[in-house]
């Protein structure tokens, strides 16, 4: 790996490091709060604010990375995130934290597919360390801002949140003194061409057809992720107050640290990315049945073990099909479609996770929610297993058309 690139991946790195550092500090200790304070409705509201605001971001990342570069893009989101983030603390009421929940979310928007830009614009050969890099710098932010969450969770939020506005600070800093203005693309997008700063035909061209079952598993795999994300604390002050609502990140984040590299390595060279995902969504099933039925201190031990695999499995295989399966000169617009179906996932995972917990509460069925949520998994992890002997030749011929498709079209555009 070249110098440049070097520099760059530290940047990114160090970027997403700090960035869930500061994003773990805060969102564990207030969606606990409002689950107390208020209601897991409400707590899920804020949450799915963020990713409202991610998903309207979706529709103006290409014209914002066009105006002002890969790097341009990543300052002015990673900005807005964290003055959103400083007045967090300065304000009270769920409708408040909402509007700015909004706002980070919107940040987080445009400067999360540019960081994931720069790296897809590395030669093939170089993405699968990058990518494990990313992945783990997350984890390591993951872990470390569950611990300092549990140091400050009895702090007034004003100073919580001010402690988080500084790590977004830094993540502001990094990654605009390293990355490339425009990531390590051979040649810019549609040059001349005018791109409109607000566009809902942001995915146009991109050929999803090969790949509805790859985006629509992903967005349902986020569902889920959001679900334990959100549902967790919930689920510690309700059933485990003795815990910090933070305690089971500790364990996720640790886990994923120990078994990442491994784990993955493990399964991706002898199985079809297909069967590598239903791995990941069978060890989220387990976790939400061990959630659900034991609702104890050592049934959550035994869940956190379990929901990892998702982590470790289903994302980097997602991330890498991506990258190899659409053309480089196409590779903006489809980190804002794979951004888009994330975003939808964690939007619907967020507020649901709330609902199903008010719901299972109120009902009487305890874990209710956690049922759910294994249910759909196991049906997302049947899907994949499926698909998984059909996939790399169906792939191989969709790539085929679209890119003859593209070609006829450049040909009638130069005639």
């Amino acid at each position: 790996m070249i110098k440049d690139r070097k520099r760059a991946l530290i940047g990114v790195v160090g970027g997403i490091l700090l960035a869930n550092t500061g994003s773990y500090i805060w969102f564990p200790v207030l969606v606990a709060t409002l689950g107390g304070s208020d209601s897991g409705f409400w707590a899920g509201m804020v949450m799915c604010m963020t990713y409202v605001g991610r998903l309207l971001a979706t529709f103006c990342y290409e014209g914002i990375a066009a105006r002002a570069g890969v790097r341009g893009g990543v300052f002015l989101g990673t900005a807005l995130e964290a003055v959103a983030l400083g007045l967090m603390g300065f304000t009270d009421g769920v409708f408040a934290y909402s509007v700015l929940a909004f706002f980070i979310g919107f940040g987080s928007g445009i400067s999360f597919p540019g960081l994931k830009n720069v790296l897809v614009s590395f030669p093939e050969e170089e993405r699968p360390k990058a990518f494990s890099a990313f992945q783990m710098a997350g984890q390591v932010g993951l872990f470390g801002g569950a611990l300092l969450g549990a140091v400050l969770a009895h702090v007034e939020l004003r100073t919580l949140f001010s402690v988080v506005f500084v790590f977004f600070v830094g993540f502001c800093l990094i990654t605009s003194a390293l990355i490339p203005r425009d990531g390590f693309q051979r040649a810019p997008e549609a040059a001349g061409e005018r791109v409109p700063l607000f566009s809902l035909t942001a995915f146009k061209g991109i050929d999803v057809s090969g790949a509805t079952r790859y985006f629509l598993l992903s967005a349902a795999f986020w569902f889920l992720s959001l679900g334990f994300v959100v549902g967790i604390p919930l689920h510690m002050a309700e059933y485990v107050p003795g815990w910090a609502p933070s305690a089971p990140f500790w364990i996720t984040g640790l886990s994923i640290l120990v078994l990442q590299y491994p784990l993955f390595k493990l399964f991706n060279n002898r199985f079809s990315p297909g069967a590598v995902m239903a791995v990941g969504l069978a060890g989220m099933t387990v976790a939400f049945v061990s959630f659900g039925a034991g609702r104890t201190a050592p049934w959550v031990v035994v869940g956190c073990l379990t929901v990892v695999l998702g982590e470790i499995l289903f994302v980097p295989s997602f991330d890498l099909w991506i990258a190899r399966r659409v053309p480089e000169h196409r590779l903006t617009k489809a980190m804002g479609a794979m951004h888009f179906f994330r975003s939808a996932g964690n939007m619907a995972g967020s507020l649901a996770a709330g609902i199903l917990f008010d719901l299972s509460r109120s009902s009487g069925v305890a874990g209710g929610n956690w049922y759910v949520a294994a249910l759909l998994a196991a049906g997302c992890a049947l899907i994949c297993l499926s698909s998984r002997r059909s996939g790399t030749a169906t792939d191989t011929r969709q790539t085929e058309d679209t890119e003859a498709t593209e070609n006829k079209e450049t040909v009638r555009e130069n005639v």
